[in-house]
């Protein structure tokens, strides 16, 4: 679950998510809230808890490429 941590860290360190793909994590978040709502609908505190969890992380992945490719965030030292 926390093997999104390293990439979130990267990205935001550099602020730049040039290198991750917008699909695969519209894909892989899509695939989570799925899952989180299966877990809903069959009561399984496992499934939703460790699906939210990802969840949560892959669309902080999610967000941060679409703010840093839509340039809000400049470059820290650059003027």
């Amino acid at each position: 679950m926390a093997s999104f941590t390293p990439q979130i860290v990267k990205i935001w360190r550099e602020r730049d998510a040039s290198s991750v793909s917008l699909r695969m994590y519209v894909v892989t978040v899509t695939g989570f809230a799925l899952w989180t709502v299966y877990g809903v609908m069959r009561g399984g505190w496992p499934i939703i808890v460790a699906n939210t969890v990802c969840l949560v992380l892959s669309a902080t992945i999610l967000v941060l490429k679409w703010r840093f490719s839509r340039g809000e965030f400049p470059v820290r030292g650059a003027s």
